[in-house]
């Protein structure tokens, strides 16, 4: 309804406005088309002629009102010059900006005529150029004069906001009139015609809480004390509407969306004013025990809440920290609990802000405190040493079974169970103490000696009898007390040097001694010699008083010759109760020395010189060593040379294929020597032997009259029948030879003595030299020439 109002009101302006432009455009065209004057004069004021230039038109500026929707088109405006007499001769002519398109002339009345609908916030003027020429030939008559069209306005737009919606913020319990945010409005009507774009703003929703300036479009705060914990975002509309906000302007709206900020209005407060927490006293020191939690209903900064501990019976035993992500105070253990001492605590616990605004001061105080009560929960403990640690003393060599001290453990629940002890093993291998399981008493099992280890440290531990999972461990120092049972010895292996020429009293070494104990039984030392030679002749010892002695020479004159060695036995005391000593013996060598006492040599000369040996003897003597030494050499080489051969062959022999033994055999006599069996081949005892190394062409029939018995020993039929066998079968290996060869070479200077193919080839080897190498080759002799001769026969 209120649209269609608005609508209508436009309307009915728009056809007011439209008459009376009509009127005033009659008024103009009135005006336009009187004639000018030629040399008409006007009085002035002071009676002065003025002379008024003659002009060939006459207009004053055009005017066309926008958004026409009539059914005609609208008339603009007449041109007419004064040269004009009406017969028709003069044709106007129009150019410019929208000439014949939306301006058109009537060539022979000169009017002007609007043919489209004009919006002014469009185009709000038009440059048009007008001219009269003569209708036949188009002379101009008159020189062409621009003229403006403008484009009246009327109110069609509406007021436009620069966003649709807007967001502003605000501290929530501002004062009232606290600026917000400007919101700002255009109306693209004209702003110097009328009140078409005159704005006024105006709010339609968010009343009472803010308010707006009419004309700034500022939007202020309306009421005091705005609390954002109560509601923390508004959504405002505001309104601009035009010709002044008056009736029947047009108007347009936006949104105001306005957020209140948290200010620190609010102390923190605790929803329960007593906190009940519970803790097991076997809980260790750090461990947390509760949480409690004071609610700020503001935010951020503003709602940081720090506890702290400020009165009660725990505030040593507890302590308090913040957890700023759950802004919660957290109670943690400080110290280490006892059921048995005390059963419960309490603390009183403050909150407070950590931000406090000063303008709200008056609102406080900003801070809460509550109460916690805690209760110590009994637990199953271990057992417990009356000391942390214990440091006891034994003397060195003391005897098995000698208490060393005693430990004691209790149990410190309520129920008070018997204790067992027992050693870490891991920490006395050696197994040196042992314990008394029942009353903690600790005795040594064999002798300590505090040269070996001075200290002892092992680990006792003490269980409940009923409860063998809780134990308790404590460490034991245990130092062996020395005692004076190691006497003094040299410091190092002396070894002392005097000269031949050594002068009466000369010192040439001083000595120390070392001891294993205790320095309270070792030095202070003290040297002597033995009673029974304290009167030594050769040597004399004189004791310091710092832990060192020195040892002089007694007498002039030592030699090597008579004596080069000497033995000095020194006693050694310690400073110990009771002392020990101890006899050590000090080497003393006889040296040469120059006439500055340095020493030359120290090897005792031969005094062998003396017995009647001359330099020729000896030299005889080593020359006899050297020639039998020459001899021995020459025998082991030869004995190293190697043998001659028994049998020399000549030089043109070629049988140098064949091994010489250094033994003989006994020919063919010999049959004890082996077993003439073995050299026979198993299956031939049957009269076949086939070969296993290539395919026969065919088979072969052995005679059976040349078979021997299997156990024959006749060495002649063995071989008579091997070689009848081998020349006539070429599918039998050779078996008439110990050593078989599967390839003899090639490019042998020596002919083969191979039967293999004496059956299918005619051999061409000449055996009568068999007849030249002695009674011993007879017998192959023989056979192979008997065969040559057979064969000559036959």
């Amino acid at each position: 309804p209120k649209m269609k109002e608005d609508h209508c009101l436009h309307a009915a302006l728009l056809c007011l406005g439209v008459l009376c432009c009509s009127q005033a455009l009659g008024t103009e065209r009135l005006n336009h088309s009187r004639p000018s004057l030629h040399g008409h004069h006007e009085k002035g004021k002071e009676g002065q002629v003025l002379h008024r230039s003659k002009r060939g038109w006459v207009w004053n500026q055009f005017f066309v009102i926008e958004e026409y929707t009539g059914p005609d088109p609208v008339l603009v405006g007449r041109l007419h010059s004064d040269i004009d007499s009406g017969d028709g001769n003069i044709k106007y002519i129009l150019s410019g900006e929208g000439a014949g398109i939306i301006f058109v002339i009537d060539d022979k009345s000169g009017n002007i005529h609007a043919t489209k609908t004009l919006d002014r916030e469009e185009r709000a003027q038009y440059t048009l150029t007008a001219q009269a020429v003569d209708r036949n030939t188009n002379r101009p008559l008159e020189p062409p004069s621009e003229f403006i069209v403008k484009v009246q306005d009327i109110n069609d737009n509406p007021p436009e906001f620069l966003h649709e919606n807007y967001h502003a913020n605000v501290p929530e319990r501002s004062n009232v009139g606290t600026s917000v945010i400007q919101v700002t409005a255009s109306d693209a009507d004209d702003p110097t015609y009328g009140n078409s774009a005159k704005l006024v703003y105006s709010i339609l929703e968010g009343q009472p809480y803010f308010s707006v300036e009419a004309q700034t479009g500022i939007i202020r705060t309306a009421l005091p004390n705005m609390d954002r914990e109560a509601k923390e975002e508004y959504h405002v509309v505001i309104q601009a509407k035009d010709m002044g906000g008056h009736m029947g302007g047009l108007s347009g709206t936006t949104k105001v969306t306005i957020t209140l900020t948290d200010v620190n209005d609010n102390p923190p407060k605790f929803p329960q004013s007593v906190y009940q927490m519970s803790v097991s006293e076997a809980a260790v020191p750090g461990e947390e025990v509760g949480r409690v939690k004071a609610k700020d209903p503001d935010i951020g900064e503003n709602g940081l809440v720090a506890y702290s501990i400020i009165d009660g019976d725990g505030m040593d035993m507890f302590e308090i920290t913040t957890d700023y992500e759950t802004q919660e105070g957290v109670v943690k253990l400080k110290k280490t609990l006892d059921y048995e001492t005390k059963k419960s605590y309490s603390l009183k616990v403050e909150a407070a802000n950590v931000h406090i605004d000063p303008k709200f001061i008056s609102n406080g105080p900003f801070k809460d405190t509550v109460t916690v009560k805690i209760a110590v929960e009994d637990a199953d403990e271990p057992p417990v040493f009356l000391k942390p640690s214990y440091i006891f003393e034994v003397q060195e060599n003391a005897a098995s079974g000698t208490v060393v001290g005693k430990v004691h453990a209790k149990d410190p629940d309520a129920a008070n169970s018997a204790i067992r002890y027992s050693i870490d093993r891991h920490t006395d291998l050696e197994r040196y103490f042992f314990i008394n399981a029942e009353d903690g008493n600790i005795k040594t099992i064999k002798a300590l000696d505090r040269e070996e280890m001075a200290w002892h440290n092992i680990s006792v531990f003490a269980v409940e009898v009923h409860k063998q999972h809780q134990e308790a461990k404590v460490p034991i120092a245990i130092k062996v007390v020395d005692i004076n049972d190691n006497a003094p010895k040299f410091a190092a292996a002396y070894e002392a040097f005097v000269c031949e020429n050594a002068r009466s009293n000369q010192q040439f070494i001083t000595i120390s001694a070392d001891d294993k104990d205790d320095s309270a039984n070792g030095p202070r030392f003290i040297f002597s010699l033995p009673p029974e030679i304290i009167h030594n002749p050769n040597f004399t010892l004189r004791d310091n008083r710092d832990n060192t002695a020195s040892v002089l020479v007694r007498r002039e004159g030592f030699s090597r010759q008579k004596q080069d060695l000497y033995l000095l036995p020194i006693v050694i005391s310690d400073g110990g109760v009771p002392p020990l000593s101890s006899t050590n013996t000090l080497t003393i060598r006889v040296c040469g020395c120059d006439s500055g006492g340095s020493l030359l040599s120290c090897n005792a000369e031969a005094y062998v010189l003396n017995a009647g040996l001359s330099t020729g003897a000896l030299i005889a003597i080593l020359a006899c060593i050297v020639i039998l030494l020459v001899i021995v050499v020459l025998f082991v080489t030869l004995k190293r040379q190697k043998k001659e051969p028994l049998i020399v062959f000549e030089e043109e022999d070629v049988r140098e294929n064949i091994i010489t033994y250094d033994d003989e055999g006994g020919g063919e006599e010999d049959t004890e020597a082996f077993d003439i069996a073995t050299l026979q081949n198993p299956d031939g005892i049957n009269g076949f032997i086939p070969r296993k190394d290539i395919k026969p062409e065919y088979q072969y029939l052995p005679r059976p009259g040349l078979r021997p018995a299997p156990n024959s020993v006749d060495v002649d039929d063995f071989i008579n029948t091997r070689i009848q066998e081998a020349d006539n079968d070429p599918t039998a290996p050779p078996y008439d030879s110990i050593q078989i060869y599967g390839y003899e070479g090639r490019g042998s200077v020596a002919g083969s003595l191979s039967s293999l193919e004496s059956a299918t080839t005619d051999s061409d080897l000449d055996y009568d030299y068999l007849q030249n190498w002695g009674p011993r080759f007879k017998k192959l002799a023989d056979l192979y020439g008997s065969k040559d001769t057979f064969d000559d026969d036959s």
